[in-house]
């Protein structure tokens, strides 16, 4: 449906879909946004959590014991799908005891309270065992992805002095052996052997009996809220890939918004395709649906659509959280995978890892009857930030409104001789500048591990800087531009990649779209846009000149592309991320910077 925003002084169409199902059984968490927000707090969002019997707060106990003591004991906590139709499901009792089990083999081992656990293994059950484990132990989780090469991991296991490593027999003898020599601290290495698999090599512990000989009683110590418990890595444009620090307390964050804005409750089974070495993965993946006391799908097995269809019909999914590069491949496949599929208990789609373009929100309908709800957030964030709420209409292409306690603001920041940068905010509707964040929520990340003046360039009068570029419109809704290094400066004008990405994967042979400036003697920049097509469509000079008519009718003169690439498929990191700076750096013949992210890499 289409209804009428005022945009300043002006009135705009603004182009909104209804949320959630009209008349669905099941009422949404906040029904009244605006009240709800007014009367919101941390210290009210904290009475839904225990905190410890022996003082403080801890990710583990807030995520499993507190329902294992209590009438979820038996609950499907973890439903485990393996990639060759094995089901395992581990109850919030069973989740305890083991992770009770792993607790005490870390203390046996003698690592102790702010020592850091790496993992890197797939998508198994013992990924979540050790995490949780670590947790109570008060370790710190670093949670790798296993499709990262050597040099990739050695990085981040050398900058985050990682004393042990949960892994498998596989992924040691390629990743791990190579770069051994250059882990000096790396105490203990557990491997994660399969039915299939040799014993492990000398100097390596066995997973499997460590845990079985372990006791199943574990009192989690008082925990500091403040205390470090998640390590997340972050890339940047150049340099080492960045630590980002988050405490115990984030689970505050964790628990309000699964149940705020990705809807969850109590009966729910609930999906998020992410992979834990990410910080989706952690936030959403493991903690937010445990913590709010749901069953969780895990799905060890690669993106394959049909797969994917069969799941989510079989194990009635009802609330899916899904990345952006998912939804484009889904849309790529078209609907034919669809057919036949009922889907009757699914009444919630998000959407995580870079912004949603409004052509994959209005395709969620089109396929599912249900709109994907874009959100807001970063790794430094920790949690979500700005988001489509289920009681709310969705406006495809924005990113949302404020999670409740949560101040942000549009501003300008202007340098000022090595001082502290001057914030500025941005009162008027409509206005683009730099996402500000009000520092200070739960799940903010404490530190650059080891970079204390990298974190501190983050902040300033208060305010957490993202680097993003957006607008906030007269109802409140915040769009995405692109981020700072991003934007496109062309004929004295400035402009959002992503707007124009958006346009272009409106006409029907464009699958994916990476948008750049690129240097001219004119205007400064001109618009590059390199595309990917839907299968069905080959790349010809007659498709060139047609999707540059679209763009060009679409934005106008400015804002088109002069130029467009085909290509197969293009970058993006693992996460699903179009890596426009790789795009950038090729196009100009530049260094790459870090690409330990990159899919390919």
């Amino acid at each position: 449906m289409l209804d009428t925003a005022k945009q300043g002084t002006a009135t705009a169409t603004v182009e909104s879909i209804r949320g959630y199902p009209a008349g669905h059984a099941v009422a949404p968490n906040v029904s009244d946004y605006a009240a709800f927000r007014a009367a919101f707090s941390w210290e009210f969002a904290r009475r839904d959590l225990d905190g410890l019997p022996a003082g403080g707060l801890n990710i583990a106990h807030e995520a499993v014991d507190r329902h294992a003591a209590g009438a979820r004991a038996n609950k499907v906590a973890l439903r485990w799908l393996g990639r060759n139709s094995a089901v395992q499901d581990y109850s919030y009792a069973r989740l305890r005891r083991l992770s009770n089990r792993f607790a005490n083999v870390l203390k046996g081992l003698g690592v102790g309270a702010g020592e850091r656990v790496f993992i890197l293994t797939g998508r198994v059950p013992e990924l979540y065992i050790a995490a949780l484990g670590a947790l109570k132990n008060r370790s710190v989780v670093c949670t790798l992805f296993s499709a990262f090469g050597p040099e990739p991991i050695r990085a981040r296991m050398a900058h985050g002095d990682a004393r042990i490593l949960i892994s498998t027999p596989i992924l040691y003898r390629r990743k791990i052996v190579p770069i051994l020599g250059m882990l000096p601290g790396l105490r203990h290495v557990l491997l994660v052997a399969g039915p299939d698999d040799e014993a492990g090599p000398p100097g390596t512990l066995d997973f499997a009996k460590l845990l079985a000989a372990a006791d199943e009683n574990f009192s989690i110590e008082a925990t500091d809220p403040e205390a470090p418990a998640l390590l997340h890595f972050t890339s940047g444009t150049t340099g080492t890939p960045k630590g980002a620090v988050h405490v115990h307390q984030a689970v505050l964050t964790h628990h309000a918004t699964g149940k705020l804005v990705l809807d969850l409750h109590p009966e729910d089974v609930f999906w998020c395709t992410a992979d834990p070495g990410w910080v989706t993965g952690t936030s959403y993946g493991i903690i937010a649906p445990l913590s709010n006391g749901v069953t969780s799908i895990v799905d060890e097995a690669d993106f394959d659509a049909e797969r994917w269809y069969r799941i989510l019909e079989e194990h009635k999914v009802s609330v899916w959280y899904t990345a952006p590069t998912a939804i484009r491949m889904m849309m790529k496949a078209g609907l034919a995978p669809l057919a036949g599929r009922k889907l009757p208990a699914l009444r919630y789609l998000a959407s995580v890892g870079e912004p949603l373009n409004p052509e994959a929100v209005r395709w969620g309908v089109t396929a599912f009857g249900l709109p994907f709800h874009d959100n807001w957030w970063q790794t430094e964030t920790g949690g979500i930030m700005i988001a489509n709420f289920a009681a709310l209409d969705v406006r495809p292409g924005s990113m949302g409104m404020l999670v409740p306690g949560i101040e942000a603001a549009i501003v300008r920041v202007r340098s000022n001789d090595g001082a502290e940068a001057k914030v500025t905010v941005i009162e008027e509707p409509g206005v683009e500048g730099e996402l500000a964040l009000r520092a200070g929520w739960p799940s903010m990340f404490r530190d650059y591990l080891n970079e204390p003046e990298r974190y501190r360039e983050c902040f300033a009068g208060g305010w957490y800087l993202s680097g993003d570029l957006a607008r906030r419109d007269a109802d409140g809704y915040f769009w995405f531009i692109g981020r700072k290094d991003d934007v496109i400066k062309t004929s004295g004008h400035l402009i959002g990649p992503f707007e124009v990405e958006s346009v272009l994967m409106e006409h029907p042979a464009v699958a994916e779209a990476g948008v750049i400036g690129k240097p001219d003697p004119v205007a400064l920049e001109v618009v590059k846009a390199f595309v990917a097509l839907r299968t069905g469509y080959t790349p010809s000079e007659a498709l060139r000149k047609d999707i540059l008519a679209h763009a060009r009718k679409r934005l106008g003169a400015v804002a088109a592309p002069k130029e467009i690439d085909f290509q197969q498929c293009l970058p993006k990191t693992r996460s699903g991320k179009i890596m426009r700076r790789i795009l950038r750096a090729q196009e100009m013949h530049l260094p790459e910077g870090d690409i330990s992210t990159l899919e390919s890499a």
